[in-house]
């Protein structure tokens, strides 16, 4: 299987600008390519041939485009080819022959977001402490840990704080984590951010509400600095600094957390909660994206399809907070001040966030035992009504 390596790089001051010419003109080549599809779209006319020709090579002997040949080729056809691979996704998303969410539509790149450059084979080479690449020399790079593999392709990225990354591209085998049969449901919060089947509560690290009165702080002197002034540039950056610190504690937090419960688990379940409906609510919506929920889910269906676990997405409408664990009957719908309820039928005590993670849990059990024992198993439970007689019906998660 193909897995990316990412390590830390750091150019040196002769090269900060050659690598800045080569995102332009890769930036320069997205843009002009995309520029000629969607004249095409517009007007209804079949996309033009050869557009890599009018956009690079016939662009190089032109005065406008003359500086494309000052970079390595490589990088601007990979940035073509880039586009292209997104404008296809597109219309085959739109057609419906390609599978999961619908994709975007490509867009124009500016200069001021991330940039990044692709090399593939022949185009860099990897040594034990930097990276060379075409036109642009001996990159020095942080080796965290050796590549398993030689890399096909590096992609170099500079981000908005002003970072370096090479990400490499390699084959590695599959990893094959020792069997288990235990099972768990996975409740998420804001209190707690996940709360176990097993009874564990992981706490919220709520980073960005840690983090929030220098970033308040930092938008403030940014807002009174004069446009296009060196002092500006420079609050920007802090600014972006901030907000980097804030995702990269996020994604170890979740990375951290995603692998120990599918390391530990072999049938994991968890809420298919609508993230984008709920971060509408204003009062909800900064806890809700401090908290990380789309990103942990995206996480776990990648890392159990990694090691072969199983995975149920429950429905969103699967009444897990009102069916008691221990009887199955329904208590009726619970405000979200009601922590603690105690079932009507069978006198038993519930923890509401436990009860829920169980529920969750028996749910995904279900739809295991219905779709037959697998490794590689992923299914989604479906419950449209609030009663635990529910019938469970069967989809594909992808």
């Amino acid at each position: 299987m193909k897995a990316r390596y990412n390590y830390r790089i750091y150019p040196r001051s002769s090269q900060i600008e050659p690598l800045a010419k080569a995102f332009g003109c890769a930036r320069v080549v997205w843009n002009d390519a995309l520029w000629v599809y969607q004249k095409a779209n517009k007007e209804g006319l079949p996309m033009p041939k050869d557009v890599d020709k009018q956009v690079i090579t016939q662009a190089k002997k032109t005065p406008d485009r003359a500086w494309l040949s000052e970079v390595s080729n490589i990088v601007l056809q990979q940035s073509f080819r880039d586009l292209q691979t997104a404008w296809n996704n597109y219309f085959s998303s739109l057609k419906g022959k390609r599978k999961g969410k619908t994709v975007g539509k490509p867009k124009f790149k500016k200069k001021q977001s991330r940039q990044a450059i692709r090399f593939r084979k022949g185009g860099f080479k990897v040594h034990s402490q930097s990276v060379k690449l075409a036109k642009i020399g001996h990159v020095p790079m942080v080796v965290s840990r050796p590549l398993p593999s030689e890399p096909s392709s590096v992609t170099i990225i500079k981000d908005c704080s002003g970072r370096y990354f090479a990400s490499f591209v390699v084959e590695v085998a599959q990893p094959i984590p020792p069997a288990t049969d235990n099972s768990i449901g996975i409740d998420l919060g804001l209190t707690h951010f996940a709360i176990l089947s097993s009874g564990e509560k992981i706490e919220n690290p709520r980073l960005h509400k840690k983090m929030l009165r220098k970033i308040k702080k930092a938008n403030r002197r940014l807002s009174k600095a004069k446009k296009d002034s060196n002092r500006r540039k420079r609050r920007k950056l802090k600014l972006a600094k901030l907000h980097a610190k804030v995702k990269d504690q996020r994604t170890d937090f979740l990375h951290k957390l995603t692998t120990r419960l599918v390391r530990e688990n072999q049938t994991l379940a968890v809420e298919n909660l609508n993230v984008a409906g709920l971060i509408k609510n204003r009062k909800l919506s900064r806890g809700i994206a401090d908290a990380g929920w789309a990103k942990f889910k995206t996480m776990l269906a990648a890392k159990c399809d990694k090691y072969g676990r199983n995975l149920a997405i429950v429905d969103r409408w699967f009444a897990s907070s009102q069916i008691c664990s221990c009887c199955g009957q329904s208590g009726g719908k619970k405000e979200l001040d009601v922590r603690e309820w105690e079932c009507l039928f069978c006198n038993t005590i519930h923890d509401r966030d436990v009860n829920a993670a169980i529920n969750l849990r028996d749910a995904g059990g279900l739809s295991e035992s219905l779709n037959g024992r697998g490794s590689k198993c992923k299914t989604t439970v479906v419950a449209v009504c609030d009663e635990p007689s529910t019938t469970y019906e069967q989809l594909s998660l992808f």
